[in-house]
């Protein structure tokens, strides 16, 4: 990674974290720290689609002002209590051991698809394809994280992996219960939240490393964010939303009504964080 002196961490959050993030990086930029340049994007769930996007060269005001459009005929997805029980359930049961939580939740979300509680995958592909730039692989590093459904390893994907972008964000992007497992290779994969909300031990052996979590805790053994960066040498810095964002957020992450107000929260964050940003990025 000697020749990744910068990287940019993009962790989940539903649509409202897609939102937050554009909102925050258009801010940024504005405030004269423009994150889009580097050398690393690592993206995850929500963050997968804001990657995506920022290094397949779309202007960042377009991102932003695309998340301003009113959600008309969107319907929100929630994860329900039920979900969030088999997530605990799954929890206890694993005993503390990562892989074999991550395998349980993947379960979880292929039973889910087998009853016909979830989207069918081409919609979903579909979806997803629609929020891309394009189709192609950017040239900077992009790595995008997923989970195997059926073992619960880790996996990453980039443009030297044989994965179209679209099924590596719709696998990142696959919570369980919610959205289909993706199908790759035989194989099938869901959300990278899974290990972490954001995956930033990914950027260790960078110089300088932004991470931008709208998702910082963890939950069992899901890494937080807090966790995965103590030790990592780098100039780095974690942007979470402020007190201002959550209430704009709200409780349901995957409320398109919640969007625009998510992204003009996050702009609005940026000019409260940009000298710290500044600070971390700049050599």
């Amino acid at each position: 990674m000697s020749d990744q002196r910068t990287a940019l961490v993009l962790g989940g959050g539903g649509i409202t974290g897609i939102a937050w993030e554009i909102g925050l990086l258009a801010g940024l930029a504005e405030a004269g720290t423009d994150l889009s340049g580097a050398d690393l994007v690592v993206g995850t769930s929500a963050g997968s689609v804001v990657g995506a996007q920022l290094t397949s060269g779309v202007e960042l005001e377009a991102m932003y002002e695309r998340q301003l459009t009113p959600a008309t005929g969107a319907t929100a997805a929630r994860l329900n209590r039920a979900t969030f029980a088999q997530f605990g359930w799954a929890m206890l049961r694993s005993r503390g051991r990562d892989v074999e939580f991550r395998r349980r939740i993947g379960v979880l979300a292929l039973a889910a698809e087998k009853v016909g509680l979830t989207p069918p995958e081409q919609e979903r592909l579909d979806v997803i394809g629609a929020l891309l730039a394009g189709m192609r692989w950017p040239e900077r590093r992009l790595v995008i994280t997923a989970v195997d459904a059926a073992t619960g390893e880790f996996r990453t994907f980039d443009r030297n992996s044989g994965v179209t972008l679209v099924h590596a964000v719709a696998a990142s992007c696959a919570v369980p219960g919610v959205y289909p497992p993706v199908t790759i290779d035989g194989c099938r994969y869901v959300d990278g939240g899974m290990r972490s909300a954001a995956n930033a031990d990914l950027a260790r052996g960078c110089e300088r490393v932004v991470v931008l979590a709208p998702i910082s805790r963890g939950f069992g053994p899901i890494a937080s964010v807090d966790a995965q960066v103590t030790g990592m040498v780098s100039r780095i810095v974690v942007v979470s939303p402020d007190a201002d964002s959550r209430r704009a957020i709200g409780r349901n992450v995957l409320d398109p009504a919640a969007r625009a107000p998510s992204a003009q929260a996050g702009r609005a964050q940026a000019a409260r964080v940009a000298e710290q940003v500044a600070e971390k990025w700049r050599a």
